[in-house]
């Protein structure tokens, strides 16, 4: 049964064979050779080596067993990827910013074809100037208007297209706006379980030091090695503590920009995240730009701005032509004097064109040569951004494979001789301790390119997907 180990089999044999070698017949105490050290501190140094490695094994056994009936409640605080995701889909504030402004957006679509406000008019006509004259005199009266002026043929559909078509651009960067979000939260997410699986592996080395140091103790105890070796293994040991206050500093970080993309006002602490998964992932570079092409939100919001140009330089071209004003009107008379209606239309004529209208028509056929370089850029960005993605992928899976199938077995071979060598006096601990920092570092970049490839498969992903869900 697996209780947590993911990828490790060969790294606990390797520890265990450590443990024999430096805690068996590898080691024999010389009595006979405790020239430079009393009796006494050699006995009392080999009595809290035996405590300690009973302890050490008593420790080992009831971990062991307590995983092996309890790997559920071990292994519950796990924090899943799926609900991170969900919730920064909910409350990410970038995300509530361009809901707002799809809001905006489509209520800006019944503005664009409403008709203008009608105009209504009062006034009076005096007979004179020296007397208020109504009701002396017929030419005397008080006059109503209202007013309303409608558009030419098709300028109001027009307009309307255009802004629908802008509604949809936004809508547009909006879902590609989730898509960033959610790989942004898988990259955070990928980040933080790769610095608790870098605190595993400093725990082991940890171990892995104790039991050189154990076997450096026991040496200098029987006079066959010098205190320098103690002092040096120990010093090793403060420096992974330095390491390791430096990656929980970090696991501190993450989850604060962990927090802020997820929404939540205040940082607030996680639960260990699930081992980054090594799945299995076959990208075919050209099928991957095809579905950019087709499917990317991104892609999509650039053609919609061209749209919205091209319903804008339609809808310019209908102002060379005029719109029309329906005035009715009514004036009031006194007496036997009888009312007077009248109706009225007016025509703006467009004889500024060369100044007005057709420097509009060329600013937008601008802009719509400008909204296809944005598109043609945009294709050229995703797929830029998938063959990046890719490249780190292969690589990833690449330099995985070198440290999984090579570097690694030879790494903890060279440290298990150099271990043996140095139970036996053939080598110093020097060569031990550079053996295995070497063989641990290798553990830590496989775990680190596992990380970037998983980081990769996100990005391509926010590439090539279309829009997630709603919510």
């Amino acid at each position: 049964m697996k209780i947590g180990f993911m990828q490790c089999d060969w790294k606990r044999d390797t520890f265990l064979k450590a443990r024999r070698v430096v805690s068996g017949a590898g080691l024999p105490l010389k009595l006979a050779g405790w020239a430079p050290t009393p009796k006494e501190r050699g006995i009392t140094v080999m009595m809290a080596s035996k405590r300690f490695k009973t302890a050490g094994r008593v420790a080992g056994i009831l971990l062991v067993t307590f995983l092996w009936l309890f790997p559920v409640v071990a292994l519950a605080e796990t924090q899943a990827l799926e609900p991170l995701i969900q919730e920064a889909l909910a409350n990410n504030r970038e995300l509530r910013v361009a809901e707002s402004r799809i809001a905006v957006a489509d209520f800006r679509i019944t503005q664009a074809w409403g008709l203008p406000d009608p105009m209504v008019s009062i006034g009076y006509q005096n007979d004179g100037l020296t007397r208020y004259t109504y009701g002396d005199s017929p030419d005397a009266q008080w006059m109503y208007s209202v007013s309303q002026t409608l558009p030419f043929f098709g300028k109001r559909d027009l307009k309307q297209a255009m802004a629908a078509a802008d509604a949809e651009g936004v809508r547009e960067a909006y879902e590609a706006l989730r898509l960033r979000v959610a790989a942004r939260i898988k990259e955070l997410y990928y980040d933080l379980a790769l610095i608790y699986r870098n605190l595993d592996l400093v725990a082991e080395r940890a171990a892995l030091f104790a039991r050189i140091e154990e076997a450096a103790l026991s040496r200098y105890a029987s006079g066959t090695a010098s205190q320098a070796d103690a002092v040096m293994t120990q010093t090793e040991k403060y420096m992974l503590r330095e390491r390791e206050a430096m990656l929980k500093q970090k696991i501190q970080s993450l989850e604060a920009m962990l927090s802020l993309t997820v929404g939540r006002e205040t940082p607030s602490s996680f639960a260990r995240p699930a081992p980054v998964p090594l799945d299995s992932y076959v990208p075919d570079e050209a099928e991957l730009i095809r579905k950019a092409y087709a499917q990317s939100p991104e892609i999509k919001n650039r053609g919609r701005m061209i749209a919205a140009a091209e319903a804008k330089i339609n809808m310019l071209k209908r102002e060379y032509y005029p719109d029309f004003t329906l005035t009715g009107s009514l004036a009031q008379r006194p007496g036997e004097y009888t009312n007077m209606w009248g109706i009225a239309t007016s025509v703006n004529i467009p004889i500024f064109y060369k100044t007005k209208q057709e420097p509009a028509v060329r600013e937008a056929q601008a802009a719509l040569e400008g909204a296809k370089y944005e598109l043609e850029a945009a294709r050229l960005m995703a797929a830029s951004g998938i063959r990046d993605n890719l490249a780190m992928f292969r690589a990833a899976e690449n330099l995985m494979e070198l440290y999984r199938n090579a570097l690694i077995p030879k790494a903890a071979q060279d440290f298990d001789l150099a271990l043996a060598g140095y139970g036996t006096g053939r080598n110093d601990v020097l060569t031990v301790i550079t053996r295995l920092k070497s063989y641990l570092d290798y553990e830590l970049l496989y775990q680190g390119q596992l990380t970037e490839r998983a980081k990769a498969v996100a990005r391509i992903e926010a590439l090539t997907e279309p829009a997630l869900p709603a919510k």
